[in-house]
């Protein structure tokens, strides 16, 4: 969830500013003395992502269900996280271009990767299933990247908030999280119970690269969801 960012007119000067303290800085960690607040809160966002991801690849090489369910509630950590950067740059009425950029790439990582690299461990990792969460984050990118372009323009509301989101915004992917844990739950995982739904082939022989999880296809829409134009998700 980005962070807010300012009027055009307002745009062009923090802009400016935020160019020259970066290249006014000069000396060892000079990046990371810059950094704000809110930025150290954002990277934390961008910490829990990275670590659901490597804890999905933990359970792929153990099969230790502890891995999984960390993989399943980081995610849920990095929300948190998200949450609390803007509160905090406007607590400390602070805010920086690079802090709006690490937003979207850190909700890209917790909000996008995370949750795909979920999916393939729990069990959708047919090649078909791979396409199917590969446009899943790439439609979260495009979306990420759309916000960042279009969020001046967007109607705003009387404290300056946008009114709407275009498409489903990328966090709301812990609704697809919320499916794993279930499925985690219940035992529905490869080399358990199964994948719900099964395993159909749509062309060649089975085991081949027509292989998919039907439910895999829940991910597509979801992308589908997230770069619609018409889709305006009104914001809290």
């Amino acid at each position: 969830m980005a962070r807010s960012k300012t009027s055009p007119v307002n745009g062009n000067n923090n802009h400016d500013s935020s160019l020259q303290q970066y290249n006014d800085a000069d000396g060892h960690f000079s990046l990371v003395r810059n950094f704000r607040l809110a930025d150290l809160v954002t990277i934390m966002n961008g910490v829990c992502g990275s670590f659901s991801i490597f804890s999905s690849a933990q359970y792929l090489l153990t099969n230790d269900d502890d891995y999984l369910l960390w993989a399943l509630a980081l995610p849920l950590a990095g929300l948190m996280f998200d949450f609390m950067d803007g509160k905090v740059a406007r607590w400390r009425k602070s805010s920086s271009m690079l802090g709006q950029e690490l937003d979207s790439l850190a909700d890209l990582v917790s909000f996008g990767v995370a949750p795909a690299v979920v999916a393939f461990a729990v069990g959708l990792r047919t090649y078909l299933d791979t396409v199917c969460l590969t446009g899943f984050i790439c439609c979260g990118l495009a979306r990420l990247a759309r916000f960042n372009a279009t969020v001046a323009i967007i109607p705003k509301d009387a404290a300056g908030k946008s009114r709407y989101f275009e498409g489903l915004p990328i966090p709301s992917s812990l609704g697809l999280v919320a499916i794993l844990s279930y499925w985690v739950r219940r035992g529905w995982v490869e080399g358990k119970q199964g994948i719900p739904g099964g395993l159909i082939t749509l062309w060649g022989t089975p085991g081949g690269r027509g292989d998919i999880h039907p439910v895999s296809v829940i991910f597509g829409l979801w992308a589908a969801a997230m770069v619609s134009k018409t889709l305006r998700v009104p914001k809290l």
